[in-house]
Parts: C-alpha cells; sequence; structure tokens
C-alpha cells in the first residue's frame, strides 16, 4: 500500500483500508492483536468535522486518561508527597509539577502510538525486537508492575488497620486486598463507561480526602506557590535530594506508559480516516492535561499539609501532642528531639494528633481510595503488558491471581513477623524499583514516536535517560554501602553491569525511526510527528501520523 504525507505530516491512503502490520516471522500481513479488555468500544459523535473544539466529542475521548492519572495518586505517591513536605516543606513542589509535566509529555506520546497503529507500546515492542531482549524487557516491566501492585497492598492494608482502630491488623488488611480486587474485577462486566464511571468516583474520593486536610490545615499559600514556581531548595542536603529523586521515580511510572498506550485503543476511531487520527490525538491530549492536572493538585495537597503543619517538628513535639489528645499511638514517636519521620500510617496519626479523629479517618479513606484504584490498573497493566510481549492469553482472573499472590507473599511476611514501620519503609525500596525499571519504558516510548523536532526530541530523550540511569547508579551505590557485605558488592556490581549493558542496547535503537531504510527487522517505523522534511519510504509499511 502506497502512502503520501501532507504537510501536517499526517499519512494520507491511497486505499481506504488501514495499514498492514507485517511479522518478520510471515511476509503476508498480520491480523491486529485482538484484547481481551475491549468487549466493546465507545462511539465517537458525528459532530461537524470543522469545529475546533466540541464538549460532545471530549467527553466520549474521556476515560483514558483519568484511568492513567491514578498511578500519580497511588500509595507510593502518596508517601514521597508527605515525605517531601516533613523533610523539604514546600521547597521540593517544583520537583512534583516538572515530573508531572514530563510524565504528560511521556504520556502523550503512549496515547499518539495507540491511536496512530492500533497497538499498544507492548505489543510494538513484541514486532521490533529479537525475542531475548523482548523476554527481558518484559521481564523489567512486569518487575515494576508488581512492585506496584505490593505498594496498593501495602497502602490498602494500612488504610484498613486506621479505619478499623487496629481492629484488623496488617496482615488480615493483606489478604483481605485479595478478595476485594476479584470484587472490583466484576465491574468489569457492566461495561467499559460503568468502569471508567468508578474509578472517576474514586479519584473524587481522594480530591475530597485530601483536599479535605488541606482546607483544615490551611497551609500558607504564597509560599505554596514559590515552592512551586521558584527551582530553589535553599539549604537543602542529601535527605532533600534523595527525596527529590523519590518523588521523579513515584511520579513516572513504567507501566503507565504501557497502560495509556492500551487504553486509548478502547474508542472506535477509524484510523485510515486523518482527520479522526488528528482529532482523536487532540482530545486525548485535553483529556490527559485536565486528567493529570487534578491529580497535581491532589499531589499538592498532600505535599502542603505535611509542610505546612509538621517540617521542622521534633518527635518530642509529636510524642507530647498525641499525649495531650489521648492518642493510642503516642509510643509510635520516641520523647527525643530528631526530625520527625513519617510515613502513610504515621502520617495518619499525627494528622489524628493535631486536627483531631475525622482528619485521620479521613486520611485513611484516601489511602484506601487510592490503594483500590491503583490496583485496578495495575491488573490491566499487567494483562496488556503480558499479551502484548508474549501474545499469551490469560483470563483476569488468573493474571490477577498470579501477580497478586507474587505481591502478596514478601509484603505478607513483613506484615506478619515485622512492624508497621517496616510494611511502610518498604514503599521507600519500591519507588527506587520504580526508578530503575524506568528506562524499560522510556527508551521504547522514544524508540517508536517522536515529537516535531526528532533531532531535539533525541536529545532530550538522551539526556532524559542518562539523567535516569546517575540517579538509578547512586541509589544503588547508596543502598549496598549500608550493608557491609563483600558478596553484596560484588552481586551488585555485575547485576550493574548487565543493566547497563541492556540500557545501551535500547538506546541503540533509540533513533530507528529516522533511518532511511528498513534494513533493520523493523516491523512498523511509527513517527508520531509533525515533521516537515520528507523521509524515504520503508520498504516495508512505515506509518506517520
Amino acid at each position: 500500500m502506497k502512502t503520501e504525507r501532507d504537510g501536517d505530516g499526517v499519512l494520507e491512503e491511497s486505499s481506504s483500508q488501514e495499514p498492514e502490520l507485517y511479522s518478520p516471522a510471515s511476509p503476508g500481513p498480520q491480523q491486529e492483536p485482538i484484547s481481551t479488555y475491549f468487549e466493546e468500544k465507545v462511539p465517537i459523535p458525528e459532530d461537524d468535522m470543522t469545529k475546533l473544539f466540541s464538549f460532545r466529542k471530549l467527553w466520549a475521548f474521556t476515560g483514558p486518561g483519568f484511568l492513567m492519572s491514578i498511578a500519580y495518586l497511588d500509595p507510593g505517591n502518596i508517601e514521597s508527597d508527605l515525605q517531601s513536605g516533613a523533610r523539604a516543606g514546600f521547597k521540593l513542589l517544583w520537583v512534583l509539577l516538572g515530573a508531572t509535566i514530563i510524565g504528560l509529555l511521556l504520556q502523550r506520546l503512549a496515547a499518539r502510538l495507540g491511536v496512530v497503529t492500533g497497538m499498544h507500546l507492548a505489543e510494538v515492542c513484541n514486532r521490533h525486537y529479537p525475542t531475548v531482549p523482548r523476554i527481558i524487557l518484559w521481564l523489567m516491566v512486569e518487575l515494576a508492575i508488581i512492585g506496584s501492585d505490593m505498594q496498593e497492598v501495602i497502602g490498602c492494608a494500612i488504610a484498613l488497620n486506621l479505619l478499623s482502630v487496629g481492629r484488623i491488623p496488617l496482615w488480615a488488611g493483606v489478604l483481605i486486598t485479595i478478595i476485594d480486587t476479584f470484587v472490583f474485577l466484576f465491574l468489569d462486566k457492566y461495561g467499559l463507561r460503568k468502569l471508567e464511571a468508578f474509578f472517576g468516583f474514586l479519584i473524587t474520593i481522594m480530591a475530597l480526602s485530601f483536599g479535605y486536610e488541606y482546607v483544615r490545615v490551611a497551609p500558607d499559600q504564597a509560599e505554596v506557590l514559590k515552592g512551586m514556581f521558584l527551582p530553589y531548595c535553599s539549604g537543602c542536603g542529601p535527605t532533600q535530594l534523595e527525596q527529590a529523586v523519590g518523588i521523579v521515580g513515584a511520579v513516572i511510572m513504567p507501566h503507565n506508559i504501557y497502560l495509556h498506550s492500551a487504553l486509548v485503543k478502547s474508542r472506535d476511531i477509524n484510523r485510515a480516516n486523518k482527520k479522526e487520527v488528528k482529532e482523536a490525538n487532540k482530545y486525548y491530549f485535553i483529556e490527559s492535561s485536565i486528567a493529570l492536572f487534578i491529580s497535581f493538585l491532589i499531589n499538592v495537597f498532600v505535599v502542603a499539609v505535611f509542610a505546612e503543619a509538621f517540617y521542622g517538628k521534633t518527635n518530642m513535639e509529636v510524642s507530647l501532642q498525641c499525649n495531650e489528645t489521648g492518642s493510642a499511638h503516642s509510643k509510635l514517636f520516641p520523647a527525643n528531639n530528631e526530625t520527625l519521620e513519617v510515613d502513610i500510617y504515621k502520617g495518619g496519626v499525627v494528622l489524628g494528633c493535631f486536627f483531631g479523629p475525622a482528619a485521620l479517618y479521613i486520611w485513611a479513606i484516601g489511602i484506601l481510595a487510592a490503594g483500590q484504584s491503583s490496583t485496578m490498573t495495575g491488573t490491566y497493566s499487567g494483562q496488556f503488558v503480558m499479551e502484548g510481549f508474549l501474545n499469551l492469553r490469560w483470563s483476569r482472573f488468573a493474571r490477577v491471581l498470579l501477580t497478586r499472590s507474587i505481591a502478596i507473599f514478601p509484603t505478607l511476611l513483613v506484615a506478619v513477623f515485622q512492624d508497621v514501620q517496616h510494611l511502610t519503609g518498604m514503599n521507600d525500596f519500591l519507588n527506587v524499583l520504580q526508578s530503575m525499571q524506568l528506562p524499560f519504558a522510556l527508551i521504547p516510548i522514544l524508540t517508536f514516536t517522536t515529537l516535531a523536532d526528532s533531532g531535539v526530541c533525541t536529545i532530550g530523550g538522551g539526556l532524559l535517560i542518562l539523567v535516569v540511569c546517575a540517579i538509578n547508579m547512586y541509589f544503588v551505590v547508596v543502598y549496598v554501602t549500608a550493608l557491609n557485605s563483600t558478596v553484596l558488592y560484588v552481586f551488585s556490581a555485575l547485576l550493574s553491569i548487565a543493566y547497563l549493558s541492556f540500557v545501551c542496547y535500547l538506546v541503540r535503537h533509540l533513533s530507528v525511526s529516522d533511518k532511511d531504510d528498513c534494513s533493520s527487522p523493523v516491523i512498523v517505523c511509527v513517527c508520531v510527528c509533525v515533521c516537515e522534511r520528507e523521509r524515504q519510504r520503508c520498504e516495508r509499511e512505515r506509518v506517520c501520523v
């Protein structure tokens, strides 16, 4: 099939048929993979195509962006937010803003990939990478999903413990998360739009819960704006630097890029019609911007609450306040003058000590909503990734059972044999794990998509990858040196070499979309760009929108 580009970089088809995608194993056309998730597709209303904007169409496209935004509000993010406020005050809000903007740009690329090709990122990776690298890439993404699932289990268990005033022990809360996940899966049977509405309801609960805490604490608005728009951190040390890195790792989730590229396939779009494709890209970007703006505000609520109320507080001050209010949790805080260290469990306790029991229970409700919503999106991410990379069709029940079992086993061991501080402390390690896996989503999405100026995009993406890898190696050194074990030093060094080698292998393919031929075994060269310069045609189909 012959394709020609117009001035806007949008494909013009000589046939009304959709572009055919080819498999390396067969010279003939391969049918587009069928996702087990989208048993129905949401129709798009037929408004006047000349209109610049239509609220009816925006509403039809609304859903995938809000599902994606839930990953910006999981318990790991909430813990990162409150620690940022307690350790650095308002000084790192600009890092949160910058990470959210970078996340929006990456989600835009993911959405455009799904709209243009009709395939999500895992499916495109399946067609591009050879077998061994593809399996390694799949394992890395699965590791990120399991790590995220562990954070969600931890958050739900802690929320149930707080809401029950300790009557539901942590280990029981961990087990309950197995049951409730399967209950929520049945919502999918009622239709896609109802499921999206339920996720919207959970986001509303989080906004109201953490918004209540924000109004109750009443932080200094001038300080909030100053921390958000002035990139500075006066008096900051290694602790604040690590927290800044933790914010980036918590906000930009690797599996979320795979998820969003799949969710956009839920709308009924004729990919052979260039106007429909451009329109879909426009409305998905608007929806994603709104969704991430809301998630950013919720994160700001949490940071500002702990920055205003608890930045610079000592354990002694908190302990005395909890004793005065008769809190049963006052023993959590030793009677010393060390700076207060908080997590999602202690965060609820100190809110209750300073602002009353209502603040504690509303905090727990928000954490529970965050954990439950993130659990569902993690489930769908896992299914898309497995189906895309391996062409393996599993039922949602089997997929959830496998992922949740792997996530629950270590979490349950810690909940049974350790205390709540060890359980919540796992979140810090898991945020680092997410940061370690970020290149395995970042590099593929930059490989298959570009922005308007491919050179700027490649350089910017390369710098971002370099910074992420440097940060990851820094964290590895910090964690390993604290263990004081020669065996672990050697083992970590070998793993680091393997990690960097695989990242370098993926980076080699980063400029595949700029190649002038298809001598490499590339199946689909997806150039999601608006570039002006003409490209030579690939021997196999090149899709450019």
